[in-house]
């Protein structure tokens, strides 16, 4: 059984019925579902994932007054719900105690975004990394009463705004033109094969986080990274172009294959960019694409920070 159906299956059985009988009162504060960290909120989870931090649980959400009234309580109710269910046990490990159970709404998400409710300016969405982005509305609400949990997860997928998406696309393509396209094949004509790894690394993860921005969606942690990419549709070539490179080493008889890679790449991204109408130049070198994307940004405060300048993926 998958994580998120053993989820549900036992908030329905035990969660519902507890609030239903000692928290009825709160009921409309509450929302609850499981959203957060753990590969079973992405629907990633199998045999592997079950080490650790996988079993019955669940999220409970309240408004951070209703919280500090009553959190505690509520939280003493959820550990004393069963240990084991369906012959599955939650097997909690140092760093994953604590995402399962009773949370403010306010905390839960400044704990990803930094933001108490959702993003109010482009500078704050800017600063939010994509990852955290993925963690924060990933998984599934079972029930919302009062909608608030709801409002704001729907706010941060509907994404980027236009500007902010275009700043990202300017540092990650100006990335790419420096490490794979400039650095890559200067460091293998000097038999630099460690930076050689380096850049191609560099330009692999840059590469990745374009082909999640231009499918409007948020690149996860990287273990997951390549996993979630399957699903998405813009730059389906350049993304097994991109599999295909990361899975040869910097010896020197593969040096013109993944320079041919990385270029194939390159153009790819370029002719998407076109297509979007965010850049007209149609140079193969994604440097261009860089420059033109910061002079389409029309927030001044966005526009005046360096062309690579980014909050970490």
């Amino acid at each position: 059984m998958k994580g998120m159906e053993l989820s549900k299956a036992y908030f329905e059985e035990y969660g519902k019925p507890m609030i239903e009988s000692q928290f009825f009162p709160y009921k409309e504060q509450m929302a609850a579902g499981l959203v957060g960290e753990g590969s079973e909120c992405f629907g990633y989870d199998d045999e592997f994932s079950q080490d650790h931090d996988f079993g019955p649980g669940f999220c409970i959400w309240l408004p951070d007054p209703i919280y500090r009234q009553m959190g505690a309580q509520l939280q003493q109710a959820y550990d004393a719900l069963p240990k084991e269910y369906r012959g599955m046990r939650r097997i909690q490990s140092a760093q994953g105690g604590g995402r399962v159970g009773v949370f403010s709404i306010e905390s839960f998400y400044r704990k990803y975004t930094g933001l108490s409710g959702a993003p109010k300016d482009n500078l704050e969405w800017f600063r939010i990394p994509e990852r955290f982005l993925a963690t924060a509305t990933n998984g599934q609400v079972f029930f919302d009463q009062p909608g608030t949990f709801s409002q704001i997860r729907s706010t941060l997928k509907g994404f980027y705004p236009e500007d902010v998406l275009k700043k990202k696309l300017a540092a990650r393509t100006v990335i790419m033109a420096q490490s794979g396209q400039y650095n890559y094949p200067r460091c293998m004509k000097r038999g630099e094969l460690h930076a050689a790894y380096l850049a191609c690394g560099e330009f692999a993860r840059a590469a990745l986080s374009v082909i999640y921005l231009l499918n409007e969606q948020y690149m996860p942690f990287y273990k997951w990274a390549f996993r979630g990419a399957q699903d998405l549709r813009i730059l389906q070539n350049a993304l097994h172009d991109l599999k295909e490179l990361v899975m040869l080493n910097d010896a020197t008889e593969h040096r013109g294959k993944k320079e041919w890679l990385i270029e194939n790449i390159c153009i790819e991204t370029g002719r998407e960019l076109n297509k979007r109408g965010f850049t007209r130049t149609t140079d193969s070198f994604l440097q261009s694409h860089g420059q033109e994307l910061m002079s389409g940004i029309r927030d001044t405060r966005l526009k005046n920070l360096h062309i690579m300048a980014d909050c970490e993926l």
